[in-house]
């Protein structure tokens, strides 16, 4: 192994479940707004993909103009309670990544925005105890996956070659702009036995190819 191995983990749906539709609802009661009021503007009008891209660098920021766009004013408790509904832990990807940091260096690499990354120790504390400052989002490298440019910043952030970096997601567009960089990369399919395994078969292979 490397001293310089990356290990690299997708967030929603790969270290925990998402379900959108169980965190709009939440959203719509704490800003007393509609949840089809929320959906069409916010989430259809972009801005949550141009915050995950770097616009809105801070909590303060992306709440102020959540405000601007939909008209709910919420706290960054409210955000965080609307995110926790909708997140499930996926206990055998969590110790997969707990696995990887006695191999390597692991990292988030995530399209979330700020407020994200900000929110981690409360919404995942286990993961951000793993991770320590590794909470790379798509907002810090001001690029979203699949996009080329994004996968070069994090290598760049690391100090790491796209041979020596192992990648977990479980968007197939994702995996394959990393597999086109020479990224090994693993194409997590759920939080079944067998997806877990399969996870877990992969970071062993990538930890012993060289030996």
């Amino acid at each position: 192994m490397s001293a310089v191995d990356l290990y690299l983990f997708d967030f929603d749906k790969t270290l925990y479940g998402y379900n959108f539709m169980k965190r709009l609802p939440a959203l719509a009661i704490s800003g007393r707004v509609s949840q089809y009021d929320l959906a069409s503007t916010w989430w259809a009008g972009g801005f949550e993909a141009r915050a995950e891209a770097g616009e809105w660098p801070d909590a303060a920021s992306y709440l102020d103009k959540f405000e601007e766009v939909t008209g709910a004013r919420i706290t960054l408790a409210q955000w965080q309670d609307a995110r926790l509904a909708a997140m499930t832990a996926l206990p055998g990807s969590i110790a997969a990544l707990r696995r990887a940091s006695t191999l390597g260096t692991v990292s988030l690499f995530s399209n979330n925005p700020s407020i994200f990354a900000e929110s981690l120790p409360r919404l995942a504390p286990e993961v951000a105890e793993i991770l320590g400052p590794n909470r790379v989002t798509s907002c810090r490298l001001r690029a979203r996956k699949p996009m080329a440019e994004a996968y070069h910043r994090i290598l760049d952030h690391f100090g790491a070659e796209p041979a020596n970096t192992f990648f977990a997601d479980d968007n197939a567009a994702n995996i394959s702009t990393a597999l086109e960089l020479g990224i090994h990369a693993h194409h997590f399919t759920g939080p079944t036995d067998e997806g877990t395994a399969a996870l877990d078969a992969a970071i062993t292979t990538f930890s012993k190819r060289n030996a």
